[in-house]
């Protein structure tokens, strides 16, 4: 039983056009499978060769929503804009594992931050919301394991137990990280009003459609979320 992300409605003070695809995968049952080994330099190429028409206006709305809640978004990007600064400065990133090379294809193709995490490492419903600033957020530093807080009025993913991801989409903690060994995985794809409606469905199925590949049988849940609508499939 997947739990259904949570957002908080304070976001849409900060954020009034947010939408975006959470994606649930059961893998527990599932085949091996392949990806094209060649997505992740694909999709670095694409970026190279000027990328969507739309992704420096949907990349500029992701750092103005950095403003509003006091993050300096040229010393801690959003997640699609780190990407592409790497792409744009060595023309490739390196690949990690399958699963995080297929989410980061699209993120670099789409210019919108992706989430994968280990679903079986949280703790209660994934809820974007607004920091206290006494939350636990387990990462590393200089090679430590370390637990740090957020600021308050911060921007964060959370769970019961603490944050999963500082200031919105910049840093993932150690915690939930998706593994090779995970079995149940959690996407999210997280876009601004700047980006086409039908562009976040595409990257929703450019997902969608690796993740089949990649681990057939598995049983994939998609759903659209929004600040002012339900959940919907």
């Amino acid at each position: 039983m997947f739990e259904v992300p949570i957002i908080d409605k304070r976001i849409a003070s900060l954020a009034p056009g947010f939408r975006a695809i959470s994606i649930h995968v059961d893998a527990t049952r599932a085949q091996k499978g392949t990806v094209d080994p060649s997505i992740l330099a694909q999709a670095c190429d694409f970026v190279s060769a000027g990328g969507a028409s739309w992704a420096d206006a949907h990349l500029a709305s992701w750092a103005e929503t950095y403003h509003r809640f006091g993050a300096k978004p040229n010393r801690t990007p959003c997640s699609a804009q780190a990407l592409r600064k790497r792409v744009e400065k060595d023309g490739k990133i390196p690949a990690i594992n399958p699963v995080v090379d297929l989410y980061n294809a699209v993120s670099l193709r789409y210019a919108l931050p992706v989430g994968g995490e280990n679903y079986d490492a949280y703790v209660g419903q994934p809820q974007l919301t607004i920091a206290e600033g006494t939350e636990l957020f387990d990462t590393v530093m200089n090679g430590e394991a370390v637990t740090e807080n957020p600021t308050p009025g911060e921007v964060v993913w959370r769970d019961h137990q603490g944050v999963t991801c500082r200031r919105w989409n910049w840093r993932q903690g150690s915690r939930t990280r998706l593994t090779d060994t995970a079995r149940r995985m959690w996407f999210i794809l997280e876009s601004l009003e700047t980006m086409p409606e039908d562009a976040l469905e595409e990257a929703g199925d450019m997902l969608t459609k690796g993740l089949t590949n990649l681990m057939p049988g598995s049983e994939i849940i998609r759903q659209k979320i929004s600040i002012t609508s339900p959940p919907s499939k």
